[in-house]
């Protein structure tokens, strides 16, 4: 199969810092990939490297004509006084049929949610509602940094189950970054 996106060489530099070189790195479509490594070894730059949100130094990035990407990012900045509810979350920064948001919703396990204040959900339900987000580009590949950061080991295992789903259902691939070897590698492909 054709990868989606193809990294050859790849170095990403922070002002005179050398975060990543000499990296190389694809994935194909329907393949769940995981990057695992210790904190501040760069796993979060190479993905925001591979989604175009910080330049390469090096290297060559190829990604496929027309990929669409969905990114669940490490942590959700809010401010908890902002009156925003989960419907109105998946609206930003464009409207989202009630239909799409429905069914984004239920692919997420979080469909209940609707209606709740993002301020009064709890860390599980936050990244539910982050992969229902990701999920309205009905992307190719499917970016997950961090996702089950601040989860218990069941609530990670679910959460990890609920990605599974998703691969098999939109046959998409997925992209995931980690520091818990052993609850993600059960979950990859490698």
């Amino acid at each position: 199969m054709k990868p989606l996106i193809t990294a050859k060489n790849l170095s990403v530099t922070h002002g005179r810092s050398n975060v990543l070189h000499g990296v190389d790195f694809s994935i194909a479509g329907g393949e769940i990939v995981t990057i695992v490594g210790p904190n501040g070894s760069g796993k979060s730059s190479l993905l925001k490297a591979l989604i175009g949100s910080i330049p390469i130094s090096a290297g060559t990035l190829t990604r496929m004509k027309g990929l669409r990407i969905g990114y669940v990012p490490q942590q959700l900045a809010l401010d908890p006084t902002l009156p925003l509810n989960v419907r109105r979350f998946l609206d930003l920064p464009r409207r989202i049929p009630d239909a799409e948001a429905t069914n984004a919703l239920e692919q997420a396990g979080c469909s209940g949610l609707a209606d709740r204040q993002l301020s009064d959900l709890s860390g599980g339900q936050l990244q539910r509602i982050m992969l229902a987000r990701a999920l309205l580009s009905d992307p190719h590949l499917l970016i997950l940094d961090e996702a089950t950061q601040g989860l218990d080991q069941p609530g990670a295992a679910t959460f990890y189950q609920r990605i599974e789903d998703v691969r098999t259902t939109q046959g998409c691939a997925v992209l995931m970054v980690s520091h818990d070897l052993h609850v993600v590698m059960a979950a990859s492909d490698r």
